[in-house]
């Protein structure tokens, strides 16, 4: 059985400028939860009292049913940690411990030997406090390859039932790492491994894949790829990447768009446009081929339908585009063209070099420009609209936007940053029901105040 170890909370906290509060960090657990996440990596507690209290509150929502993914405190190979971490009540202590050459005599001013007699005594004092122990053997990519096995069975002996092979530096090769992985297990049959894949040199999805070709069970992620430096392997990416590569279900892949955002909001690093799976141009699709394949098959430009992850698809206009592409453009807003007022208008939009994109209404104006004539778009079919929600103080927003899900209407929920708390589309077929579901957003429990726009047009 694979698995998603998801350390947002811990090693996406150690990206550059991150810092979540108490709630945010019980808010993104939720959301990790029902996103399907076997694992949830709660943070390191010794670090800060912060941190200390957010576990308590996951822990408890834990215990109160809420939350059903594996609750991991984070620990040092020191005994201080790990009673601070099993006193928090966590399913699992993970120690860790850099088990390279470099890390032994730069970092730990240590010899081997000494290592193992250290590992040995951090897992069985974890193991005494009644807790599951996974021993993470940092920088195991560049250790000794004999030693690493020492190091691995070493922690086995002492109780612990997984161990991480961490990749600290991102050096490991996917070529590679699938023999590396398969040669660990044969050494080591009788443990589990995870794979904690840093993005150094961008190949932390493809290691991960590959480890679990080799038999890693567990896949650490973190929501958007957060992690110290560049970070590790994305969930929104290797958890489509199991789906697709290896048929392996780890996470509900119509809840990645939503955590996307969350996390987005909460950590303050805006996700790049061409992101893999939840960038707002994975589904975007510009060239004239390109769009024209689209509009007769989607699966020749796309390997998944963007309706599995609670998205749709979209093209632009611009000199890349063909005939097709405007034509079904325009046939959207009721307007239809011979073939030769096409040919007009996308001349008319080649010849503008520094036009990036045309909007609808752009279009619209062009078309009146290559006609002579004024247009009567056709009205919409539905009425569209987006609600900004602010919340109640001290209200877990993930609940809020849980409950607005069950609105009839509601299409999206989006969590953002600002002034609101939340982003509600909402389409009606008049604007009879437009109000009633207006009434029924404004009384979710929860909800201070609402502002609701009309969607004049598309871009």
């Amino acid at each position: 059985m694979v698995g998603i170890l998801d350390s947002t909370l811990r090693e996406g906290e150690q990206t550059p400028g991150v810092a979540f509060t108490v709630q945010q960090r019980i808010e993104i657990a939720k959301a990790l939860s029902d996103a399907g996440v076997a694992m949830i990596e709660a943070g390191h507690p010794t670090v800060s009292p912060d941190i200390r209290e957010g576990i308590k509150g996951i822990v408890k929502l834990k215990r109160e049913g809420v939350i059903e993914s594996e609750i991991i405190g984070h620990s040092r190979a020191v005994e201080k940690d790990i009673e601070e971490a099993a006193s928090l009540e966590v399913d699992r202590v993970a120690i860790f411990y850099g088990i390279s050459d470099i890390h032994l005599k730069s970092k730990h001013k240590t010899d081997r030997d000494s290592a193992l007699q250290l590992i040995e005594h951090a897992v069985r004092f974890a193991r005494s406090h009644g807790v599951k122990v996974r021993f993470t053997a940092e920088d195991a990519s560049r250790a000794d390859p004999g030693y690493l096995i020492r190091v691995v069975k070493t922690a086995r002996n002492a109780g612990a039932d997984r161990v991480s092979i961490a990749d600290t530096v991102g050096v490991l090769k996917p070529t590679t790492t699938r023999d590396f992985f398969s040669w660990i297990r044969r050494e080591v049959p009788d443990v589990e491994l995870d794979i904690h894949a840093h993005n150094d040199m961008g190949n932390a999805v493809a290691n991960s894949l590959a480890a679990v070709e080799g038999g890693a069970t567990i896949v650490h992620a973190t929501v958007n790829g957060l992690g110290e430096r560049v970070g590790i392997t994305p969930l929104q990416v290797i958890g489509v990447a199991l789906k697709y590569h290896l048929g392996v279900d780890v996470v509900k892949l119509e809840k990645l768009t939503q955590l996307s955002s969350l996390v987005e909001k909460y950590s303050g690093i805006p996700l790049p446009p061409n992101y893999p799976i939840t960038g707002d141009y994975a589904f975007v699709h510009k060239a004239g081929v390109h769009v024209a394949g689209i509009l007769s098959d989607p699966k020749t430009y796309e390997f998944i339908p963007p309706e599995v992850l609670g998205r749709s698809r979209d093209y632009t206009i611009d000199k890349y585009s063909g005939r097709n592409g405007i034509r079904r453009k325009l046939e959207r807003m009721g307007v239809t063209l011979s073939d030769d007022v096409l040919d007009k208008v996308l001349s008319k939009i080649k010849e503008k070099e520094d036009a990036k994109f045309y909007r609808d209404e752009d279009l619209l104006e062009l078309v009146e420009e290559v006609t002579g004539s004024k247009l009567r778009p056709r009205p919409p079919e539905e009425i569209e609209a987006v609600i900004s929600v602010k919340c109640e103080p001290n209200v877990y927003t993930t609940s809020v936007t849980r409950r607005l899900h069950l609105v009839d209407g509601v299409k999206e929920v989006m969590e953002v940053s600002g002034e609101y708390d939340i982003i509600v589309k909402i389409t009606a077929k008049d604007t009879t029901s437009l109000n009633q579901i207006i009434e029924q957003v404004r009384g979710v429990k929860g909800i201070k105040n609402t502002t609701t726009a009309l969607v004049l047009k598309k871009m």
